[in-house]
């Protein structure tokens, strides 16, 4: 199954919302953002709202990638958690499923141990709904088909400016 696959519905949504709000109080991480193995943005929270996080995720994403082929030449078949320092803020992240990437951004407020520790409870917890997901029927017929070119036009003519 591909990532690309799987559908939030909103009430789904809500849910990795209130998980990802929980890890940020339990852990005092400043901001998370749950993407995609390609990098793409599934949810975010906190100053994660404030960030570029398309090219956050995207590098996070590459970064977790390349760290395969070296987990890989130590027998390993991935690392599950990478950790970056920065002076002022550093970034955990971790995998949630063979689909899906939890990062976590944060700063002196906390230490590497709960972020660690809190973002394994919340990866569990979204994988549990991002499972449930995957395990729904998928629609068939003209809703559930890709918009035409012409139709994705249409549509965003009528967008609120």
């Amino acid at each position: 199954m591909k990532a690309h696959d799987v559908v939030i519905h909103e009430a789904d949504a809500t849910r990795i919302d209130a998980v990802l709000q929980r890890f940020l109080g339990d852990s005092s991480s400043a901001a998370a953002l749950l993407i995609d193995r390609s990098g793409q943005p599934l949810a975010e929270t906190g100053t994660a709202r404030t960030l570029d996080i398309g090219s956050i995720g995207a590098l996070a994403a590459a970064a977790f990638s390349s760290t395969a082929a070296l987990a890989q030449l130590l027998g390993e078949s991935e690392f599950s958690v990478l950790f970056h320092e920065g002076v002022r803020e550093s970034m955990h992240v971790s995998t949630v499923d063979e689909q899906t990437i939890l990062l976590a951004i944060f700063d002196e407020r906390t230490t590497i141990g709960m972020v660690r520790l809190f973002a394994r409870e919340a990866s569990r917890a979204i994988g549990v709904i991002l499972e449930e997901t995957r395990k729904r029927p998928k629609r068939v017929g003209a809703l559930a088909a890709p918009l035409t070119a012409d139709e994705a036009r249409r549509a965003s003519d009528h967008r609120p400016a």
